[in-house]
């Protein structure tokens, strides 16, 4: 001990507070106990746990990157950012290596572009979600392709068309003229079908395993996405998921954000060892939260309760709205504005996830579609078209 402690008042300290002996850590464990046969659902950055309780075994179902066509089109949606980045490289930090970066960027282009087809699509990615999408998905591939070939080659002709004025009129929103999709209405699609198909086979997988989402244990643990993201309720697509899963049933103050909680890796031929023996840590830390919470209204009843419940939503239809904290609502499909600036605040905002622009948006609309992904409109897709042969 310290020679500036108090050994008496460090005991008084660790008798509530610190320890596995500790009264915290006794009503921690009862409150586990009572609470030893309700669901726990674990979600990680990749996959997601049901704890059935009562001793029965996990089940895992993974929904991100052994996702089918995820990195496919998130080769395609990521072009935008990539192009920027370039542009970034030479007009901001004038780093020569922009024009190396440039060659292997139009080099891969062109090589996904040879690849790129409704069979592609269809036959070998055959994602059931996009299922007579394929045409139209491979149209809009094969366009942001010849749109960026043509600016890269370009800027590799004459580099002062590498440029943040150009990015916007020559690349990002070419096209609008015309009426036709532009590579803003692709990244939007992107991320919408990649949100829908995730989205669609979580729903109906946890409607198989029959939850009672009033009595569910709720824990979203570990790193989601990039380090500074998804750490709160509006800020994350796997909460949004699980509360679509739910038929927003699932009340908010039952679901944690846990960072720091650990988490399981992939589970490799059926191997659930590694996830089983994380169950009583993970109830732990939900019981944990919980019955510190609940002492809130035993030591001050007569005070204001807190009541978890969503933001406000900006709407930024009005055009003098200039700066927003939050996602925007949208208003519908073709509400252009509000989607490409949540495409803006995903870059800046390092809370969100830079995937989940739409997510919530397609999930609402997925479960207003009683989970049939034909009955929704995917912006930047069905309501638009995209020239091809160029």
């Amino acid at each position: 001990m310290a020679a500036n402690e108090s050994p008496e008042l460090v005991d008084l300290f660790t008798t509530y507070t610190a320890g596995p002996t500790s009264i915290g850590s006794h009503l921690t464990r009862t409150a586990a106990a009572d609470t030893a046969d309700a669901p726990l659902i674990v979600a990680t950055g990749t996959d997601f746990a049901l704890y059935p309780g009562g001793g029965k075994p996990p089940t895992v179902e993974g929904f991100r990157f052994s996702t089918k066509g995820f990195k496919e089109l998130a080769g395609v949606s990521h072009l935008g950012p990539a192009v920027a980045t370039l542009v970034q490289l030479r007009e901001k930090y004038a780093d020569p290596g922009w024009r190396s970066e440039t060659e292997r960027l139009l080099t891969e282009v062109r090589r996904s572009r040879e690849a790129n087809s409704a069979e592609l699509w269809r036959d070998t990615i055959a994602v059931e979600t996009y299922r007579g999408r394929e045409q139209a998905i491979a149209d809009m591939a094969d366009y942001t392709f010849a749109v960026t070939d043509g600016f890269l080659s370009a800027a590799l002709e004459d580099e002062t068309r590498l440029n943040a004025a150009a990015l916007r009129t020559d690349y990002l929103e070419k096209g609008t003229a015309e009426g036709h999709g532009t590579v803003n209405h692709m990244m939007i699609a992107t991320f919408f079908l990649t949100g829908l198909d995730i989205s669609r086979r979580i729903i109906h997988w946890f409607r198989e395993q029959q939850i009672d989402w009033s009595r569910a244990m709720v824990v979203i643990a570990g790193k989601q996405g990039r380090p500074t993201a998804g750490v709160t309720w509006n800020t994350s697509s796997v909460a949004t998921m699980l509360l679509g899963a739910s038929g927003y049933q699932l009340p908010l103050e039952r679901l944690y954000m846990a960072p720091h909680a650990p988490t399981f890796t992939t589970p490799l031929d059926g191997d659930l060892s590694k996830v089983a023996a994380l169950e009583q840590p993970l109830r732990q830390i939900w019981s944990n939260t919980r019955a510190t919470v609940e002492l809130g209204d035993l030591m001050f009843p007569g005070l204001p309760c807190y009541a978890p419940g969503r933001l406000a939503v900006p709407d930024i239809s009005d055009p003098s709205v200039t700066e927003i904290s939050e996602m925007p609502v949208i208003h519908g499909p073709d509400d252009w504005r509000a989607m490409t600036t949540r495409l803006r605040m995903v870059m800046e905002d390092p809370r969100q996830l830079l995937s989940g622009s739409v997510t919530d948006y397609a999930v609402s609309q997925l479960v207003a579609a009683d989970n049939n992904p034909a009955k929704v409109t995917v912006p930047g897709l069905d309501n638009v078209t995209y020239p091809t042969g160029l």
